[in-house]
Parts: structure tokens; sequence; C-alpha cells
């Protein structure tokens, strides 16, 4: 099955919306990339793409993504992580940036 037909994996709460997925099926080594990380981490990165509250930043979200992924890393640097999982307390950090946002 080739990247363009292969289905796209999911996150363990978010799914991926159609902006992430072109720009992640238009790369072919950041789609393989994408299909190896764990659930965890794919829920990572969509969910700090869908946080961005301004278009633009979601553009650049995205781009930081593939480059992040070129670079390795498995879910988005310096994120405090998705607080819409529900199989998990948030952790002090979580709470403590949501407080800030407050």
């Amino acid at each position: 099955m080739s990247a363009t037909s292969e289905p796209i994996a999911q996150g363990v709460v978010h799914e991926v919306a159609s902006d992430l997925e072109a720009a992640i099926r238009a790369d072919v080594a950041a789609f393989a990339l994408w299909q190896g990380l764990t659930p965890l981490g794919r829920n990572e990165f969509i969910c700090w793409v869908e946080d961005a509250k301004q278009a633009p930043t979601r553009e650049k979200r995205i781009r930081r993504t593939l480059e992040e992924m070129h670079e390795g890393k498995r879910r988005p640097c310096c994120w405090p992580g998705c607080v819409h999982r529900t199989d998990k307390p948030p952790s002090k950090w979580q709470q403590a940036m949501a407080a800030r946002k407050g």
C-alpha cells in the first residue's frame, strides 16, 4: 500500500485534521515517520496543532511538526501534553499551564 492510499494513523483522543494530513502525505518520509510514532506521540502532535488559536500559528505548527519528526522528535517540543485525555489526570505542569491561560 502506498503512502497516498494507506490510512493515516490517528492519536488516542484526537483525529488528524485534513490540513495536517495533507502536509504529512505530501512528504513521503514524514508519512513513514508519522506512521511509526506511538498513538500517544501522534496525539500530542495533533493536540498541539489543534490548540493553535489563529490560522498562521496552526500553519506554523504543522510545518514544525514535520520538521520535528525529521529531527527525530517523537512528540512536540515544549508542549505540556494533551489535556483532553481521560485515561490519566493532568500533570502538575499541565495544571500550572492551564492556570496561566485562565
